[in-house]
């Protein structure tokens, strides 16, 4: 099974992704190592990508996802998948896969991202997550849109999504 824990930029995935895969004893991947140099020069640089720009990063991720899958493994995944038809292309065909989307305000995201240091993705950019951002719609079946509160500690996220998804925690 592969859990993708998505949401914009500062919504907690990483973090979140990171302490589900530990408590659940399963393989982390973070979808930013996915990107091609050219998207990390360009977010960098304070430009948003473009649906073209997101391609190879998507390619990247669903192969390793297929390779996850053909092992007999699981993970957790965490990537943004912002727009329907990435959350689509993560999903289809891969019925042992299901996603999470940490739904947070922005002005929380913005409180997030103005004190992050030593990520190449910084709050300048933050707008563009909400531009780009097609919230999960009921009908995406395999899509768990899970609102997140400011007080939330990432703990009790991980908490709510083992709840959610029927998980065994390892620990």
């Amino acid at each position: 099974m592969i859990v993708v824990v998505a949401g914009v930029a500062g919504s907690g995935k990483t973090t979140v992704g990171r302490q589900l895969a530990a408590r659940l004893g399963w393989a982390f991947a973070d979808g930013d190592t996915f990107h091609p140099a050219a998207n990390v020069a360009k977010m960098r640089a304070g430009l948003p990508l473009a649906d073209a720009d997101r391609q190879p990063w998507l390619a990247a991720m669903t192969s390793w996802m297929d390779d996850v899958l053909a092992s007999g493994q699981s993970a957790v995944l965490a990537c943004s998948a912002l727009k329907r038809s990435y959350r689509d292309e993560l999903l289809d065909g891969r019925p042992q896969a299901v996603l999470v989307f940490l739904d947070i305000t922005q002005s929380v995201c913005h409180a997030r991202l103005v004190g992050r240091t030593g990520h190449f993705f910084l709050e300048p950019l933050m707008a563009s997550q909400f531009q780009a951002l097609e919230p999960p719609d009921p009908a995406e079946t395999r899509v768990h849109d899970l609102p997140v509160g400011d007080d939330e500690s990432p703990g009790q996220v991980v908490t709510e999504i083992i709840t959610e998804l029927s998980l065994q925690s390892a620990k």
